[in-house]
C-alpha cells in the first residue's frame, strides 16, 4: 500500500467517523472520478462512485472513465457501494444536499472546467458536510517540459487551489503530502510473483517513504501533493 493511499484511507477514516458521530447516524459519501478507487474500499459509509464514460483517445488509453466492464466489476467486489453514476461533475444533475461528503483523489488535475466542478461538488454536499481532494503539487511538481503529463490539465500550488476552493466552501484546510524521490517512485511500482525481489523492494521503499512523509504538511518543496478539507 503506497504511503498516498494510507494517507488518504487514514484522513478519511477519522472523517467518517466524526461525521457519523455528529450526525448519529450513517453518511453517504460520493467518490467522484472513483470508478475503480480503492480510497474509499472499507470506509464505513454508503459509497455511490461518480465517473464520466470512457472516452475513445487519451482516457481510453490510460483506463480512465467507466466502462460497463469496470461497472460490473467494481458492483461485485466492493460490499460499500450503494450507486454508479455515470455523469459529468462539471454538469452534474444530482440534487442538492444528498451526500453527507464528497471524496475527490487525483482527479481535479483532469478537470478543464474547474469552477464549474467544484461548485457542484459543493452543492450537492448537505450543512455540516466535508469535501476531500488531493491532488499533485504544482509548488513542486510543474507539469511541463518533456515530464509533462498529457491527460493533466493543471497542477495547482497550494494558493491556488485554497483560492479555488474557499470561493465554495465555509472552512478549507491545505497541506503539502508524502516525501517524493527514489523510496516513493520505487514504492509506487507493481508487484511481481515471477519476481519476489522486486515485491520486497516496493514493500521496503513505502516503509522508508512512510517515515519520510511524517510532518511534511508544511513542506512546500520535496512533497508529492496536495490535501485539502473543505467543509461547508
Amino acid at each position: 500500500m503506497t504511503v498516498h493511499l494510507q494517507t488518504v484511507r487514514k484522513d478519511l477514516l477519522k472523517l467518517t467517523k466524526n461525521l457519523k458521530s455528529e450526525l448519529n447516524r450513517d453518511i453517504s459519501i460520493l467518490d467522484v472520478g472513483g470508478r475503480k478507487s480503492p480510497y474509499t474500499i472499507g470506509i464505513p459509509a454508503h459509497v455511490t462512485l461518480l465517473d464520466v464514460p470512457q472516452e475513445p483517445g487519451t482516457k481510453a488509453e490510460l483506463n480512465l472513465g467507466f466502462t460497463d466492464r469496470i461497472v460490473d466489476t467494481v458492483k461485485q467486489k466492493r460490499s460499500n457501494i450503494s450507486n454508479v453514476v455515470i455523469q459529468d461533475m462539471t454538469k452534474s444533475q444530482l440534487r442538492d444536499g444528498s451526500y453527507d461528503a464528497v471524496v475527490c483523489v487525483e482527479v481535479i488535475e483532469h478537470v478543464e472546467q474547474d469552477e464549474a466542478f467544484v461548485a457542484h461538488i459543493s452543492k450537492v454536499i448537505a450543512d455540516a458536510g466535508w469535501a476531500y481532494f488531493t491532488t499533485p503539487n504544482g509548488d513542486f511538481i510543474k507539469n511541463e517540459g518533456p515530464d509533462k503529463n498529457k491527460d493533466h490539465i493543471r497542477h495547482y500550488t497550494k494558493h491556488q487551489l485554497e483560492h479555488l476552493l474557499r470561493r465554495y466552501f465555509r472552512k478549507v484546510e491545505v497541506r503539502y503530502a508524502v516525501r517524493t524521490g527514489t523510496y516513493r517512485v520505487n514504492g509506487l511500482r507493481g508487484f511481481d510473483k515471477k519476481r519476489p525481489w522486486v515485491i520486497l523492494k516496493t514493500v521496503l521503499s513505502n516503509l522508508v517513504n512512510k517515515v519520510q512523509s511524517k510532518n511534511v504538511q508544511d513542506r512546500m518543496n520535496g512533497t508529492a501533493h496536495l490535501i485539502a478539507v473543505c467543509y461547508k
